[in-house]
Protein backbone atom coordinates (compact mmCIF):
# COMPACT_ATOMS: atom_id res chain seq x y z
CA UNK A 1 0.00 0.00 0.00
CA UNK A 2 1.84 3.23 -0.82
CA UNK A 3 1.86 6.16 1.24
CA UNK A 4 -0.29 9.12 0.56
CA UNK A 5 0.62 12.80 1.19
CA UNK A 6 -0.74 16.01 1.44
CA UNK A 7 -2.24 17.53 -0.91
CA UNK A 8 -2.20 20.83 -0.20
CA UNK A 9 0.22 23.36 -2.63
CA UNK A 10 4.31 23.05 -1.46
CA UNK A 11 3.18 20.36 1.83
CA UNK A 12 4.99 17.15 1.38
CA UNK A 13 3.91 15.79 4.85
CA UNK A 14 2.35 12.85 5.65
CA UNK A 15 -1.50 12.42 4.63
CA UNK A 16 -3.24 12.22 8.37
CA UNK A 17 -6.99 12.88 6.90
CA UNK A 18 -9.32 12.25 3.98
CA UNK A 19 -11.86 15.09 3.41
CA UNK A 20 -14.66 16.50 1.50
CA UNK A 21 -12.88 18.67 -1.73
CA UNK A 22 -15.50 21.40 -1.66
CA UNK A 23 -14.97 22.27 2.18
CA UNK A 24 -11.18 21.87 1.88
CA UNK A 25 -10.68 24.59 -1.04
CA UNK A 26 -12.43 27.03 1.05
CA UNK A 27 -9.91 27.33 3.23
CA UNK A 28 -6.88 26.04 1.69
CA UNK A 29 -4.94 25.94 -1.68
CA UNK A 30 -5.54 22.31 -2.78
CA UNK A 31 -3.68 21.47 -5.58
CA UNK A 32 -6.09 18.69 -7.38
CA UNK A 33 -9.77 18.58 -8.63
CA UNK A 34 -11.18 15.72 -6.90
CA UNK A 35 -14.26 15.10 -4.66
CA UNK A 36 -11.89 14.30 -1.61
CA UNK A 37 -8.45 15.32 -0.40
CA UNK A 38 -5.70 14.31 1.95
CA UNK A 39 -4.46 16.38 4.53
CA UNK A 40 -1.43 16.00 6.70
CA UNK A 41 -2.06 16.91 10.56
CA UNK A 42 -1.20 20.54 10.26
CA UNK A 43 -3.64 21.74 7.25
CA UNK A 44 -5.98 19.17 9.21
CA UNK A 45 -6.17 21.38 11.79
CA UNK A 46 -6.18 24.45 9.94
CA UNK A 47 -9.14 22.77 7.82
CA UNK A 48 -11.00 22.25 11.21
CA UNK A 49 -10.76 25.56 12.29
CA UNK A 50 -11.76 27.58 9.14
CA UNK A 51 -14.76 25.37 8.04
CA UNK A 52 -16.36 25.08 11.91
CA UNK A 53 -19.58 26.71 10.50
CA UNK A 54 -19.66 25.45 7.51
CA UNK A 55 -19.74 21.49 8.91
CA UNK A 56 -21.90 22.74 11.59
CA UNK A 57 -25.12 23.87 8.96
CA UNK A 58 -24.15 20.07 7.35
CA UNK A 59 -24.82 18.42 10.34
CA UNK A 60 -28.27 20.08 10.82
CA UNK A 61 -29.41 18.55 7.50
CA UNK A 62 -28.96 15.91 8.80
CA UNK A 63 -31.71 15.72 12.12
Amino acid sequence: MSEKTCQVKGCSEMSFKTVDASLAKKVLSVEEDKTKVHLCKAHYKEYKKGTKKDREIQRMDWV
